[in-house]
Order: structure tokens, then C-alpha cells, then sequence
């Protein structure tokens, strides 16, 4: 039953009359939304946004319900009345401690959903890590989580995503929303990404040759570190990345391709590295072992690959790919990048174009 005109009506009544609680409809239930005091044990002291799961059906009858409980809960909190106690039943509360659905949806995500152990101990995990294993699986538990991070993170964002995908799982009637914040890739420290001529010269102070092979191809190919140890050359200059890495298997083309040649990059030449490890841990090889050696990560000659792409005209939709992320995070993530000295390049190489319209 589709009830949106009528829960549309119910809320232009509710904020007519000054209720400052709404009605919001999450799949087939009702819950309401306003500004309320801390939840017991959320470490909070003043209100903020949060929702009430009413547990009743979005039909008309659960729909005049959930009316007569907004306006409730808004005398309630005039009067500061209001208990969190009268709500606790109407939170869905699976049997369980939160270790035991952790374990269960880790093999669900694994043996299941076929998704990555990588994935699982790389995003999952840590999302987690501050969710309490000995805790009785609640929305309460499930706050506390995310709380325990600090606000407008990548650790914020990661645990409302692993928290988020385990209430779904478990069944939890749990919102992550209200907890997001604001963080964004476009809010943290710019990146100083080395030029073509930074990158080549540090390349001649790698002695080992198997580490010198190592940073030639992340430089020449945007390889993310643990993916120059998983990759097949029989179709060089075009490599193809194995399907165990982290986005999967793809073929990616060189820019430049001199360095390709000059490099001497088809003779693989691995350092010796224990491969049989997580992805993760074969790339904090490369971060260790390079590291020291250079003013800049491992990682930023990903980052300059990328950033050398977009220079060069290349379509982002191709570069997009052969990272292995989709476009949005590739335009997101790296145009911000291009400096005065990009512009510039695409500028000298677009002007010099034989082709080009001339002036009148």
C-alpha cells in the first residue's frame, strides 16, 4: 500500500501544530524523527537528531498510530518527560551477543554474498573494531560503536558502513544516517604529487632491482602497491591484474609508454616478498621498503599516474577503470589534483595541434 500522500498529509499537520516530531517510513515500517535527548549510555549530553522505531506497520492504521505518537512524544518533551525506557520493546533486538552476529555475518559475507576476505578484514573489521563482542546485539550497542569514532572521519564513515550493513543483516531496526557527518575526500590535505621528472629521478636512487622493477611499474602502470605482485605480462606493454586484488582483474595500458621501454619493464623482476599473505599485508612490504627512500608515499605514483592521465587527455572513464574504481571516486579523488603545471602541459600540447581552429 502506498502511503506517501498520506504521510505527506499527517506531517504538514504535525509541523503545523509546532510538534517538531515527523513521520518517516523505512521499508514497511514507521518510525518518528526529531530532535531528542541522548539515548542511556550513548556518552552524549544534549539532544540531537535521532529516530524512534514505533515498530508498527506504514498502513493507514499504523499511520494514525505513529500521528497520535508524535504528538505524544512532543508533550513529552515540552514537559521534559520524556523516557527512552517507554521505546526499548519497540526496537527490533535479535538473541545474541554482537561477536556472535559478527562471526555470522562474516561467514554470510564470505561464504554467502561471495564477497572479499580482503574486503571483509580491510573495510568490515575495522569498521567494527569498536563494537563490544560481549554486548547484546541493540541499537544501543550499535551507537556506541560508531560513537566511539570521532565525528567527520574515514573512521567515522567506515563504521556507519560496516555498522549500517550488520543491523540490515541482523535484522536490527537501526539508522546510521543521523551519524555520517560530513566527512569527505575533498576535505582532507591536498596531496603534493610529484611531476614526471620527480618521479624518474627517484627511480635511479632504488638500487635493489627487484624494488627498482617495483616502483617502475606502480609508477608507469597506477598499480596500488600489492597489485605489482599479482599481474601477468604475456600481453606487454598492456598488463593484466589477477582477479585475488582488491577491485579484481582488468588490463591496464602505460603512460608513458618510453619508461615501459626504457625501463626494461617486461622482464619481471619480483623483490622477494612473502606472498603468501593478505593483500594488505604484501602492500605494507612495498610502504616499508620504499618509503625511506622517497619524499613522497609509494602510493602517490598511483596518485600521479592518475593525475598524468587527465593531462594527457586521456578519457576518465578508461583511467577510471584501469585503476579499478568507478568514475565518480576517480573524479572525486584526482581532478582536484591537477595544478598550474597540468593546465599548462594540456594547454602547450592542445594549442600546438596542427588541427587546431585558428583565428580569423
Amino acid at each position: 500500500m502506498d502511503i506517501s500522500d498520506n504521510l505527506a498529509a499527517a506531517n504538514k499537520r504535525l509541523k503545523a501544530q509546532l510538534c517538531g516530531v515527523a513521520i518517516a517510513q523505512r521499508n514497511h515500517k514507521l518510525h518518528l524523527r526529531g530532535t531528542l535527548p541522548p539515548r542511556p549510555g550513548s556518552g552524549r549530553d544534549c539532544p540531537y537528531q535521532q529516530r524512534i522505531y514505533l515498530g508498527v506497520p506504514a498502513t493507514l492504521a499504523g499511520l494514525r498510530a505513529a500521528e497520535r505518537e508524535a504528538r505524544l512524544v512532543a508533550a513529552q518533551l515540552i514537559n521534559k518527560e520524556f523516557e527512552w525506557s517507554r521505546y526499548q520493546r519497540a526496537s527490533s533486538t535479535p538473541v545474541g551477543s554482537c561477536g556472535d552476529w559478527v562471526r555470522k555475518f562474516g561467514r554470510w559475507y564470505v561464504q554467502v554474498k561471495g564477497g572479499r576476505e580482503e574486503t571483509w578484514e580491510g573495510d568490515y573489521i575495522k569498521g567494527l573494531k569498536h563494537l563490544k563482542a560481549s554486548a547484546t546485539m541493540s541499537p544501543t550497542a550499535l551507537e556506541k560503536a560508531i560513537l566511539a569514532t570521532k565525528p567527520n572521519t574515514k573512521s567515522r564513515q567506515r563504521a556507519c558502513m560496516a555498522v549500517g550493513a550488520l543491523a540490515r543483516f541482523a535484522k536490527v531496526d537501526f539508522d546510521v544516517a543521523p551519524f555520517r557527518g560530513s566527512y569527505s575526500p575533498r576535505k582532507t590535505a591536498v596531496r603534493n604529487v610529484p611531476s614526471c621528472a620527480v618521479v624518474a629521478e627517484y627511480r635511479e636512487k632504488v638500487v635493489n632491482p627487484g624494488w627498482r622493477w617495483v616502483y617502475g611499474m606502480m609508477a608507469t602502470y597506477g598499480l596500488r602497491n600489492h597489485e605489482v605482485f599479482k599481474l601477468d605480462l604475456a600481453d606487454f606493454p598492456i598488463v593484466h591484474i589477477f582477479d585475488d586484488t582488491k577491485t579484481g582483474s582488468r588490463e591496464v595500458w602505460p603512460c608513458y609508454p618510453e619508461w615501459a621501454d626504457r625501463w626494461g619493464l617486461e622482464k619481471q623482476a619480483l623483490p622477494d616478498v612473502n606472498l603468501k599473505r593478505t593483500n594488505s599485508k604484501i602492500g605494507h612490504s612495498v610502504t616499508e621498503y620504499l618509503s625511506p627512500k622517497l619524499p613522497f608515499t609509494p602510493y602517490d605514483l598511483r596518485h600521479a599516474w592518475a593525475v598524468r592521465t587527465i593531462a594527457f587527455g586521456w578519457p576518465d572513464a578508461l583511467s577510471a577503470q584501469q585503476m579499478g574504481h568507478s568514475l565518480a571516486v576517480h573524479n572525486d579523488t584526482y581532478q582536484r589534483w591537477i595544478n598550474k603545471r597540468d593546465h599548462q602541459k594540456v594547454y602547450d600540447i592542445l594549442m600546438k595541434r596542427e588541427d587546431r581552429p585558428r583565428a580569423p
